[in-house]
């Protein structure tokens, strides 16, 4: 029999820059299969081609046995593929029937028929042992319950491929469970899954296949049975087995040298993401964070900004115990933080390098509402130069310079500051090659000046190439704290996958 889904050769450009290239996904009938990569894999891309929210540029889909595109997501959900995303997509202020049956109202004599949309919603839900007041609006009930009438909506439609991303996102172990059931009755009962997920266990415990994609293209399909944990990790990250040999490395300062870490955090807790981190970061030092998508780096570093609220833990900076309470308590503190997205959260596109540079700085540089031309002036023009900036001048627009020049504004815009910790989330993502030595150089430049560097980065390379220390976190936990002789490709990779006693031995920890 054919299979279910068929997608081959599905290239993709967004202004110019490939997506997808050459992307191949392929669903049996009656099968729950996974879809795994990194950030910018080109995972969401592929879901949104199949599902009508983007068109592809080239390639062929077959469902069902038929060549199809479909125009818009009503359309494929009509042709039988429903999907589930990470952020709920639902009316808040109607109630959980209207949530469920949104599309496919029941009518009786040209009325809707509540009682048979009540009676399907409590149905449906039951299914995940969900008993509620489908009445009530959806926005009274908590996120898990919300993330089930998603996932009972979908269910609904009686698809014939259902796409889950990231459906566990929102839910406990028990509602995972619960979940994991219904993916089992829908393939017993023919209906197939494309299931997209970060975390590991939850893939060996549902899924039958795997698909692996990196850098927009596949680069693996394969049963989950023949595949461990080790695998998988290194065929998103794209490293080979071998480790990687690197230059001796000074072992980094510890409080029994008489030194104390600029940032120590202790079994953090923030939300569903973070659940027991702990880390530190000494001045002069940089520190990396490893983990897959989802590991709970991001979270972890924002609640050291006082972006997010801790739930349990500590946070020891500048030897202050939870003394940040939001990003202002940061800055004045002396944390700067790079965000991972430069577009959205960093770089202000409109204005020009001289505004970007200066506005953390602005405070300072304005007495009675009147800024102090001649003082910003001359500290953008040294950081210009100190950072090699490439622009036309302080005035142009920064969102005419290069990716690798916005972030060298961004860098500059902290390090005005005099900063004690520096935290970079993704330093060098979406800048080319030669920039990113130029920033990696700068990073370890600084760090040799005295400043404590908090690093993120989804490229092992990178980070073991630059951090003395590194941190790995799986699962919202740090599974090992690696330094010296134990910072390689292969012991991070290790870690990332199982966490286990080992990565833990070769770490000394």
């Amino acid at each position: 029999m054919a299979p279910l889904l068929t997608m081959h050769g599905i290239d993709k450009r967004f202004a110019g820059i490939p997506a997808l290239r050459g992307a191949e996904l392929l669903v049996e009938r009656g099968e729950v299969h996974a879809l795994i990569g990194q950030n910018g894999a080109g995972k969401s891309s592929m879901i949104k081609i199949l599902t009508g929210y983007h068109r592809k540029d080239a390639g062929e889909i077959l469902f069902d046995g038929d060549a199809v595109e479909f125009s818009s997501p009503q359309e494929a959900q009509r042709a039988g593929i429903s999907t589930i995303y990470q952020e709920i997509n639902l009316v808040p202020y109607r109630s959980v029937t209207e949530n469920i049956c949104l599309g496919r109202e029941k009518r009786r004599f040209g009325l809707l028929d509540w009682s048979a949309m009540h009676a399907e919603a409590r149905a449906l839900l039951a299914r995940f042992n969900i008993d509620v007041d489908v009445h009530r609006s959806l926005m009274v009930y908590p996120t898990a319950v919300q993330q089930m009438v998603a996932i009972a909506r979908a269910i609904g439609f009686e698809a014939k491929l259902v796409v889950m991303d990231e459906p566990t996102s929102s839910l406990d172990e028990r509602e995972v469970e619960v979940l994991f059931d219904v993916i089992r009755q829908l393939k017993a009962s023919g209906v197939s899954v494309i299931f997209v997920s970060h975390k590991l266990d939850e893939l060996y415990a549902v899924c039958d296949r795997v698909t692996v994609m990196r850098d927009g293209r596949t680069v693996q399909v394969a049963p989950m049975d023949q595949l461990s944990r080790l695998d998988l990790v290194t065929s998103m990250l794209g490293r080979e087995l071998t480790q990687v040999l690197q230059e001796p490395r000074d072992a980094p300062l510890s409080e029994g040298d008489g030194c104390k870490p600029v940032l120590k955090v202790q079994n953090l807790a923030v939300g569903r993401k973070v659940r027991d981190v702990s880390f530190e970061v000494h001045s002069g030092e940089i520190v990396g964070l490893a983990g897959l998508l989802g590991a709970g780096r991001t979270e972890s570093a924002l609640a050291v900004y006082g972006a997010e609220r801790p739930d349990s833990g500590t946070i020891t900076f500048a030897g202050r115990e939870n003394a940040i309470a939001a990003p202002s308590d940061a800055i004045r503190a002396g944390i700067g933080f790079c965000s991972e997205d430069r577009k959205l959260e960093g770089i202000i596109p409109d204005m020009s390098v001289r505004e970007n540079l200066t506005l953390a700085l602005m405070p300072q540089l304005a007495r009675r509402g009147i800024v102090d031309e001649v003082r910003s002036r001359e500290i953008v023009d040294r950081f210009i130069k100190r950072l090699g900036i490439r622009c036309s001048g302080p005035e142009q627009r920064i969102r005419e310079l290069s990716g690798g020049n916005q972030q060298k504004v961004l860098l500059a815009r902290w390090l005005c500051m005099n900063p004690k910790l520096l935290i970079l989330d993704e330093p060098t993502r979406g800048i080319d090659v030669g920039a990113k030595a130029e920033i990696l150089s700068l990073i370890r430049e600084l760090a040799g000046q005295g400043l404590g560097v908090l690093m993120i980065s989804s490229e092992l390379e990178e980070v073991v190439e630059a951090a003395s220390r590194i941190f790995v976190l799986r699962d919202g936990h740090t599974v090992a704290e690696l330094t010296g002789d134990a910072v390689t490709e292969q012991t991070v990779m290790d870690a990332m996958a199982h966490g286990h006693d080992s990565a833990r031995e070769a770490a000394h920890v």
